[in-house]
This record gives structure tokens, sequence and C-alpha cells, in this order.
């Protein structure tokens, strides 16, 4: 069965900054565009077809990463980066791998019940350390898994064979099995402890994972879910713009990649006259604002040095700049909104 999913994938064009110290080097969109499709293609391991988490740090594969790495294939025939042939052949070996991973409740595995494990090593591609099955990140595998049976829709045996591995695939996702009894989705489980305490509540990535979930022929949760999941909702100002919000800007885009939101609307949307689309717009708009109005004088930000959202800082210290001490982190979902500057 064909799924409806999209692939509309957003890239943003370098321009050079406004300070003397620093320049930004300008960059075509297409250029871009093409970068970024190689990037995908030289993270992908050719044993397991699972994507880095980073570059150039080789540490761990990451199930996120990997469900864009499988969008990205379709794009690259559409911009003639690839050859059909060529994307099918990764593509359909891709597919056979994750097929074949190890899925069981013990710790060495790389799933269970359908659902990945946040992070896989690189050798097995089994679970990484400690970390948990994640619902989040195996909704955005699987948005990469459906994007390719959408894509690959010929009638030949390699793209016979793609759909069907990907149906598989999508098919054993117990999306149920991670629903809790107040009808919100759990973050992940562990082996050791059970499920995490976190549950997901909107707004933020997260969106595509319920639709997933809702849309599942196997095992679907209630769409009653939806209500759950929008009843936490923040219609706030920021920086001018009225809309839905959540700091990170990745929140804004992981759904809208795959899905074109463009005119769709729930009771909550239709409520305030807006739909997803309009409301992703609105925060890269407020973000770009928050970020020339730069409030804290951070060096370099400006009209074209933007885009807050989740990235490595310098480790988690206290550093002194321009006579000021600022509490910094490593890794984190750094953003802006109304309720988080």
């Amino acid at each position: 069965m064909k799924q409806a999913i999209f692939f509309l994938f957003f890239f943003f064009l370098g321009c050079a900054s406004t300070d003397s110290h620093r320049t930004v080097p300008t960059f075509s969109l297409e250029e871009l565009e093409k970068r970024t499709f190689d990037y995908f293609m030289a993270t992908m391991d050719t044993v397991h077809y699972q994507v880095l988490d980073r570059y150039p740090t080789r540490t761990f594969y990451s199930i996120a990463a990997t469900g864009f790495g499988y969008a990205a294939l379709p794009i690259g025939v559409e911009k003639k980066y690839i050859t059909r042939d060529r994307a099918a052949h990764i593509a359909l070996h891709a597919l056979r791998q994750l097929a074949a991973l190890p899925q069981n409740a013990t710790s060495d595995a790389s799933g269970y019940k359908g659902f990945y494990y946040h992070f896989l090593d690189l050798k097995q591609a089994k679970r990484y350390k400690d970390v948990e099955l994640s619902s989040i990140d195996t909704g955005l595998l699987m948005a990469g898994v459906l994007t390719l049976q959408s894509y690959f829709d010929r009638d030949n045996p390699q793209e016979k064979e793609i759909r069907n591995l990907a149906d598989a695939i999508y098919r054993k996702v117990e999306w149920d099995w991670m629903l809790n009894d107040k009808g919100l989705l759990s973050h992940g489980w562990k082996p050791e402890s059970g499920f995490i305490k976190h549950d997901w509540e909107g707004y933020n990535e997260a969106m595509i994972l319920l639709i997933l979930a809702m849309g599942s022929p196997t095992h679907p949760i209630p769409d009653t879910c939806w209500a759950n999941w929008t009843q936490t909702y923040e219609w706030l100002n920021f920086q001018g713009e009225k809309h839905l919000n959540f700091a990170p800007l990745f929140g804004h885009q992981y759904s809208q990649a795959f899905i074109d939101f463009r005119g769709i609307q729930d009771d909550f949307m239709r409520k305030h006259s807006s739909d997803y689309f309009i409301n992703s717009r609105k925060a890269t708009y407020a973000n770009r604002a928050y970020c020339i109005q730069n409030p804290k004088n951070f060096k370099g930000y400006s009209e074209n040095i933007w885009g807050l959202t989740a990235c490595d800082g310098p480790g988690h210290k206290r550093l002194t700049i321009n006579d000021l001490e600022y509490q910094f982190d490593g890794y984190s979902a750094r953003g802006a909104s109304a309720k988080y500057v």
C-alpha cells in the first residue's frame, strides 16, 4: 500500500556576515542541497546502511539520522545527483539490513516490538551503551522508510521488494504498546527499568510520531490521542509573531520534512485560523527576529547568522565573555520562544 508521505526537505542559504571579523561562505541553494545529499551518502555506512549521529566524530549511528538519510535518496534522484537504479540499490540493501537487525527484550539487540534504540553501535548496529528504545527516533526512521516505499513505485523486482520490506517494517511497530493509561506515548523504554517517565505532549517534533502511530494498519493508537497531545499547546506572541510556541527550530521542521501540512487544520489550528505550515513559518520568523535583536549581545548574531536549534556547545561550564559570566552546556536543544530565551 502506497503511503501518503511527502518529503519536503528544507535548506537554508548561507550569506555573508556583517561581522567584519568573520565571514560565512556564500553558497547557491543548489550547492547547499547537493552538499546536504552528499553528507548523508558519506555518513551512511555501507554494511548496516545506518547514518552516523554526527561527523567527523564516529561514535554511534542515529536511527533518526538514518531516517533522514533514507529520505535523501529520492531527492537525489529527482535532483539528478544519483541514478534511480543506484538509489534503489542502496534503499533495498538498507531495508534488508534494517529488517534483519535483532529485535528482542534483552539489551543485546537493535530494537524491540518494532521500535529501535536511539543510538546503535558501529560494529553490529546493536544498542549503544544504555540508550533507550526511542519512540520519536523510531518515528523519524519510519518516516524515512515510508518515503522509500512511496517513491520507488515501479513495477520491477527491485522496487517491489523495497515496497514490501518497507511495509513489513512499518507494520511491525507496536505503537499501542508505547501508549500509557493517560493516552500519551512514552518517550521510550529500557529493558532494565521499563518505560521512561516522560510522555509526548505537544507541541514539538513528535507530531510525525503521533500521525504514524494513529495511521498504523496493525497497531494503531486511538484518534483521541491527538486531543490529548494538543492539551498542552501554548499559543503565544514571540517577537511579534503569534504562534504555537516551541523553542528549538527542529521541532517546527522535522514533521514538516515529511508531510505537507499546508491547509490541514485540527480543532486548535482552526480556532486560530492557522495551520502547522504557517505556524512553522512564523516560528522561523520569530527565531530570526530574536537573533537580530540579540538581547544578550552574543558575537556574530545578525540578520544572516541565526537559526537556534539543537546543537553542541562548549561543554557544561561557566565562561566569562565581555566581563559577563554565562552558563554553557554541551549538547542541548537550544532555541528561543516566549518562555525560553
